[in-house]
């Protein structure tokens, strides 16, 4: 269930940032920046994040505020999906965020390679989802996720500053998951992508 108060400070922020970046008299950008202010606290206040690191995670863009793009590789090798350690011991889809000079699919290939070691070739999109609908806890910008459905060609998994382990895991026997980046609703939609030939795109 959204947390209407979080909610409302994303608008505000949004709103403020645009407001910031388009307007032209001084007294307006000083209520702007007042108004980012005021939905920073906000979402500290309702957030275990710092109001300094939230000031960095909420206002550091300029311009229209648009939602950032993360994308997560679906691995499968004999009806196991393949999940990276994270260093918190949380496990996760290899994937990350879209880098600003490389498409989505791009991306995909890069992470899979970065945190899992693997080459992969992309065989076909899953799904497409805003964050908010399916991730805790709330982000304070928007995130559109992209799954890809992806093949390995070759590589072995080398321990990096990311990932300290990599591993099959079978539909029955899912490790603690990091939920922000992929949960269990999530994992299984994948599960069944990969065994459905005739699969369509889901989307939000």
């Amino acid at each position: 269930m959204k947390d209407q108060i979080v909610e409302w400070a994303k608008e505000i922020q949004s709103l403020a940032q645009a407001g910031l970046f388009y307007g032209k008299d001084v007294f307006d950008k000083e209520r702007y920046q007042r108004l980012r202010d005021i939905a920073t606290e906000m979402m500290a206040a309702r957030t275990d994040i710092s109001l300094e690191k939230m000031k960095d995670l909420f206002c550091g863009d300029i311009g229209y505020q648009t939602p950032k793009v993360d994308t997560r590789a679906a691995i499968f090798c004999e009806g196991k999906i393949l999940l990276v350690c994270e260093n918190d011991g949380k496990w996760s889809m290899p994937g990350g965020w879209c880098e600003y000079n490389m498409s989505p699919a791009e991306n995909t290939i890069k992470e899979a390679k970065e945190e899992a070691g693997v080459d992969v070739v992309i065989r076909k999109v899953i799904s497409v989802q805003d964050r908010d609908k399916h991730n805790q806890p709330p982000y304070a910008y928007g995130v559109v996720k992209i799954f890809y459905q992806c093949e390995v060609t070759g590589g072995t998994f080398i321990e990096n500053i990311e990932t300290s382990e990599s591993r099959y895991f079978s539909v029955d026997e899912l490790p603690p998951l990091a939920e922000e980046k992929c949960n269990e609703e999530q994992v299984r939609m994948c599960f069944k992508a990969g065994e459905d030939d005739n699969w369509k795109v889901q989307f939000d």
